[in-house]
């Protein structure tokens, strides 16, 4: 750990923050050096997004006091923290889908920056040298998600940051990826930056973190050196009883095949984007398969031809098949009929609509599970199975009217996927299923999945996170420049074997779908 100095770069005395029916932050105390990595854990709904909005100035607390080296201070709001050198990274993604790189970047800067044109080589060297190239030209709507979490940071490190929040920076970045952003917040911190870390992924926080707040209810629960800590450790402080959230599934062999993709070719019109070459995929009724893949290499491409947000044409109707029957040329509703749930990447715009509540959440996809009726929607019905999602789920919220805005990530995404469970689906497709989740709702989450496949879904989960695969999945493959390698048994192959396949280390020719690629 760097050197105590004399004077904290930041303190927070006694923040308290109270929303309707929740007190969110509870005199909550933390302190930061300059040049120290301090990370900040907690269950979803724990109050860390909390207080990282009120560090920001985007919400003001209720009681406490701010004090910025040495000196208190309101913080009014993000572009008085951004003068004071303190940049933020969100967990849910803060760009203009229809402007460029440069121009989001350009924006969050202020005129005094420069035009985005004038900005273009900056970006380019900054995004280079910390080793998340960019193409400032891009259009965000054309960037997967990883990409956008690379904008994030960019623009961030493209000011004189003093003070770098980052919510959940590494959940959509490779292990490698994720080390090379390691190297880049070390070199700041021995700059004098200092670093607030947020994080569910223990090992991250044990490997990078000086030091550690771990909130619980909205309360400081504790402080650790978690270097010193095991991550069984990290989580008692984190929820309590932490029994049966480390756990080994057994694998599966599965039985008739049910989602078949043959052969799958698709041209993507985006100069940006990524095309599909011959992927050949399937998934049997009673087991769980998953992509592993670097961002951007045709993962949200595959995710909309096998949901039906992109069709094919009738002629090529057969290079996607539910149990044998054409699918490829079929709508999103007509694909649920034949017994597809789907959770996609996008918790927020695309899971769910930000503004509805959680009951009007449910009907989006479940309005032909009985809930319609000669064109009336059953309000009951569908008020009972928001309840029953929440109920089943341990979604933390205070009713089933609450916005699915005002959620915490993990708990929307257990409302997403309790959603898409409850259909009884014959396949589920999930995208990044624990993405920016803690460690008890990823653990919730994953014997939601193991559960589902033994009672005989076919399961596909596309992720960035080995861990998870490695633990859950009883196939794996990866995608790289849009083919994917053959599927491989997860307990015959290793992380590193995958990594290569990430790596485009693989034979991309036709194969038996037990058969591992050859390295």
């Amino acid at each position: 750990m760097p050197q105590s100095m004399n004077q904290a770069r930041l303190q927070l005395r006694h923040i308290t923050k109270r929303y309707p029916g929740c007190l969110a932050n509870d005199a909550i105390d933390l302190s930061i050096q300059p040049g120290e990595i301090h990370a900040l854990l907690g269950e979803n709904g724990a109050g860390k997004s909390t207080l990282m909005k009120i560090i920001y100035g985007v919400v003001q607390p209720d009681a406490g006091q701010i004090i910025w080296q040495g000196q208190p201070l309101n913080m009014r709001n993000p572009a008085q923290a951004r003068e004071l050198g303190i940049g933020m990274v969100f967990q849910h993604f803060s760009l203009f889908e229809t402007l460029s790189v440069a121009q989001n970047i350009a924006l969050a800067m202020g005129a005094a920056a420069g035009t985005p044109k004038q900005l273009e080589p900056k970006i380019r060297e900054v995004s280079q040298r910390y080793g998340m190239a960019l193409e400032p030209q891009r259009l965000v709507h054309s960037l997967s998600i990883g990409e956008r979490q690379k904008v994030e940071i960019i623009r961030c490190l493209m000011q004189e940051i003093r003070l770098l929040i980052l919510d959940e920076p590494t959940s959509v970045l490779t292990p490698q990826e994720a080390e090379d952003l390691f190297v880049t917040l070390r070199r700041l911190a021995d700059e004098g930056c200092s670093i607030l870390f947020i994080s569910h992924k223990l090992g991250e926080v044990r490997a990078l973190c000086h030091s550690a707040t771990v909130l619980r209810g909205g309360k400081v629960s504790g402080h650790c050196k978690p270097a010193e800590c095991s991550d069984l450790q990290l989580a008692r402080l984190m929820v309590g009883d932490a029994e049966g959230l480390v756990a080994q599934y057994p694998k599966a062999s599965g039985t008739a095949s049910f989602l078949q993709v043959d052969k799958l070719s698709w041209h993507n019109p985006d100069p940006f984007g990524c095309s599909l070459t011959d992927v050949q995929l399937e998934v049997r009724s009673g087991e769980i398969v998953g992509v592993a893949g670097v961002a951007g290499n045709g993962q949200d491409e595959l995710l909309a031809l096998l949901s039906g947000e992109q069709t094919l044409s009738r002629s090529d109707a057969q290079r996607i098949r539910f149990a044998n029957q054409a699918v490829a040329h079929l709508r999103p509703d007509a694909r649920r009929r034949q017994g597809l749930a789907f959770v996609p990447a996008e918790r927020l715009g695309h899971g769910a609509v930000p503004e509805m509540s959680l009951t009007d959440n449910a009907l989006l996809t479940a309005f032909q599970q009985g809930l319609v009726s000669k064109g009336l929607i059953q309000r009951s019905k569908v008020q009972a199975l928001a309840e029953t999602i929440i109920q089943r789920f341990a979604v933390k919220t205070p009713n089933a009217h609450t916005a699915a805005r005002s959620l915490s990530g993990g708990n929307l995404q257990k409302f997403i996927l309790g959603r898409e469970i409850l259909q009884s689906p014959r396949l589920l497709v999930a995208a990044h299923p624990t993405w920016g989740v803690d460690v008890g709702a990823a653990a919730a989450i994953h014997r939601a999945l193991i559960a589902l496949r033994d009672a005989g879904a076919a399961i596909l989960v596309i992720s960035e996170d080995l861990d998870e695969l490695f633990q859950i999945s009883d196939r794996v493959a990866a995608l790289s420049s849009g083919r994917l390698s053959a599927l491989a048994p997860t307990a015959q192959t290793s992380q590193v074997q995958v990594g290569g396949w990430m790596a485009g280390q693989f034979d991309a020719s036709p194969s038996q779908p037990d058969a591992a690629p050859q390295i």
